[in-house]
């Protein structure tokens, strides 16, 4: 866990690491965390089988305390050959460890639904909530997910890692409570305030489709988004 949801989210949904653990339900994994951004690490990259690094609110560029080892612990992880993924925050600071580059993105924020083109020629709806993004690739990274506003929305890293920028943990009922929650705050436009609360709920996002894909890379090392 590289941060926390807020407190009312979390009132309502649990926690990242109850929305993973629901997003993955089963497909046979047992889980445990560690609060990262909090300090607290595992002892080595072999305390797990695999890796996923969750979302944060903070950015990766920052100066605090957990980046640095968090960057560490990935490139670890890396070195392990252990099946790495990030979400969100965890996608640009694997990024970033492996030498890409993140930056506030200054084409603004990306709040709820949106679609993105696979390499393989499938689409994706999923959920989003960003401003960061990945610009430059580190080595080893390969594109294999866009949207017209993220153009490293995926990436692949060999069979190391799979990192995407959108949220499949969040469903259409936690989109609207951030919604809800956040309105009004002078963060986030009030525009894309309103379209991702009208979107939620309207058609179902493909997030069960991503967390198939996540548990095949988890158990196969196989990157492939079953339609």
């Amino acid at each position: 866990m590289a941060g926390h949801t807020a407190p009312a989210i979390a009132e309502r949904h649990g926690d990242f690491d109850t929305m993973f653990a629901n997003l993955l339900a089963g497909q046979g994994f047992d889980f445990a965390v560690w609060d990262v951004e909090n300090m607290v690490f595992p002892t080595s990259a072999d305390a797990a089988d695999g890796w996923l690094i969750t979302g944060s609110k903070h950015g990766a560029y920052e100066n605090h305390a957990f980046i640095q080892p968090l960057e560490a612990f990935i490139r670890d992880v890396y070195a392990a050959d252990k099946p790495l993924v990030g979400i969100c925050f965890g996608h640009q600071i694997i990024a970033q460890a492996l030498g890409g580059k993140v930056v506030k993105f200054d084409g603004g924020w990306a709040l709820g639904r949106h679609d993105y083109a696979l390499a393989d020629g499938h689409a994706l709806t999923l959920n989003a909530w960003h401003q960061d993004q990945v610009v430059e690739l580190p080595p080893g990274a390969a594109p294999v997910g866009q949207s017209p506003f993220c153009a490293n929305a995926f990436l692949a890293y060999g069979q190391h890692a799979l990192t995407i920028q959108p949220h499949p943990e969040f469903d259409d009922d936690i989109i609207s409570s951030m919604v809800e929650t956040r309105r009004g705050t002078g963060t986030y436009p009030d525009d894309l305030m309103n379209a991702a609360m009208q979107a939620a709920g309207s058609i179902e996002t493909d997030r069960t489709r991503m967390a198939r894909a996540i548990g095949a890379f988890f158990h196969e090392r196989m990157i492939h988004v079953p339609t």
